[in-house]
């Protein structure tokens, strides 16, 4: 059986488990789903499976409107559709809903139901799987996650994201399930085809994809404007529907119309669209108690991303973060559970593409901080010392994160875009040696500040 997209029945213990990762502090949520009965759970996550399950959330159709259950721990809070779906299984729906600290959201089919927020706690702590269309015994579900009985979801579901994580639902992408069937009994799925591309079957194992107008490519992944692109070497080809063009985004040590010239990178140009992610190789064999970096930098705008030492991965990662806000410097440092307030220094002013020298010294729970050779912060952030490490994992981002990824987004809005602007003399710990992003880096679109 090939499950593209997966088929659930309510008769049945009819459901898909997907591993789970932290949503602590925010949780949003995107399904698209096609429902056969007006009941019936289409997302659960609990701290214990169990009919105590302490905190949980769940997205659920009740009597035919779907509803939003979350309980951080000190009381349940549920927000309802005022629209009805199609219970036809003609129909697919989109449901965004979540919850930020306590705050919930719900909407269907682009129509919201009313934001509430609640007094309370803030926090959303599950252990459990992420369960897609049911769980494997009802009768572990929280009798606060839904309105009546628990009953399993009958229909279809084509697209799961959290957090900007898309799920695979598919046999191979599930961590677990039972009794899932493909709803079309095709290997065409939702994502087959991309860009709104058509799937037909060819075969038994052969599709084939209809692409829509600017697109080509057997799974219509190619845009027309890049069929036939003259980006160099390892180079990306980003379409520009508006002036029926393409540019080049150009990888490391590249640089020009179409990243035809080689450049060197002693001093690197960010232009707001740029990103260095650099791989610590000593990262292994670093003290995280103990945290030193320095850098050399300019900048042109009053916003930007210069560093964020960190994984970035999701929101209870460690970083160190270096950047400007409002034409002032600013710097965040979390240890673990968000612990660290931004300090932003409002004496500083880092306009018209001067050189700024900042380093910062961890150790423990003191951060130091100079901007020009002036201390400008000596805090402990923790005395009762619960986090003392800075767990990086041996990534450092400059400038900005990898194209798709928007800097507000991953950074939740401490800042608001990449840098514009050069970074030089990059120095990690007490290393005799700078970072050389010629050695263990990737990234695009940086340019040769050598070159003016």
């Amino acid at each position: 059986l090939n499950i593209s997209d997966p088929s659930f029945r309510s008769n049945e213990s009819s459901w898909m488990a997907f591993g789970s990762f932290n949503v602590r502090h925010k949780t949003h949520i995107r399904l698209q789903f096609l429902p056969r009965s007006p009941d019936g759970i289409l997302f659960y996550t609990a701290q214990h499976l169990s009919p105590r399950s302490g905190d949980f959330l769940s997205i659920g159709l009740v009597h035919g409107f779907v509803q939003l259950r979350y309980n951080l721990g000190d009381m349940t809070v549920a927000l309802q559709t005022a629209k009805e779906v199609d219970r036809s299984g003609r129909t697919w729906h989109l449901v965004e809903a979540g919850r930020s600290g306590n705050q919930g959201y719900l909407a269907l089919d682009g129509v919201s139901a009313t934001r509430l927020t609640s007094v309370g706690m803030t926090a959303l702590d599950t252990k459990t799987p992420f369960f897609v269309g049911g769980v494997p015994n009802l009768n572990d579900v929280n009798a606060m996650a839904v309105e009546d009985e628990p009953m399993g979801f009958d229909g279809c579901v084509r697209e799961v994201v959290v957090n900007d994580f898309e799920f695979e639902l598919t046999a191979k992408g599930a961590e677990d399930g039972s009794n899932v069937d493909d709803c079309d009994g095709t290997i065409c799925g939702y994502k087959t085809c991309e860009n709104g591309g058509n799937c037909s079957v060819v075969s038994a194992n052969t599709i084939s994809c209809t692409c829509p107008s600017l697109w080509a490519g057997t799974s219509c992944e190619i845009s027309l404007f890049c069929l036939n692109h003259q980006c160099d070497g390892d180079s990306l080809c980003m379409p520009d529907p508006a002036s029926a063009s393409y540019s080049c985004a150009c990888p490391l040590g590249r640089a020009g119309v179409h990243c035809e010239h080689r450049i060197t990178l002693s001093t690197a140009n960010f232009t707001g669209n740029s990103y260095v992610k650099y791989r610590d190789p000593l990262y292994l064999k670093r003290d995280l108690r103990v945290t030193s970096i320095s850098l050399n930098f300019t900048t042109s705008e009053t916003e930007g991303l210069i560093l964020w030492m960190g994984r970035a991965e999701n929101e209870d990662n460690d970083y160190l973060a270096i950047g400007v806000s409002n034409g002032h410097l600013k710097i965040v440092v979390n240890l673990g559970e968000r612990m660290a307030l931004p300090f932003i220094f409002h004496n500083t002013s880092l306009c018209c593409n001067r050189w700024h020298f900042v380093s910062i010294h961890h150790n423990q729970t003191v951060v130091m901080v100079q901007h020009n050779g002036e201390r400008i912060l000596f805090e402990d952030l923790d005395p009762q010392k619960r986090y003392v490490a800075l767990n990086y994992g041996g990534i450092c981002y400059f400038g900005g994160f990898e194209l798709p990824r928007k800097v507000k987004n991953v950074t939740d809005g401490l800042f608001t875009q990449g840098l514009v602007g050069q970074i030089k003399g990059i120095f990690l710990f007490k290393d005799s040696r700078q970072v050389q992003f010629s050695n263990n880096a990737e990234g695009y679109n940086i340019l040769s500040g050598n070159e003016g």
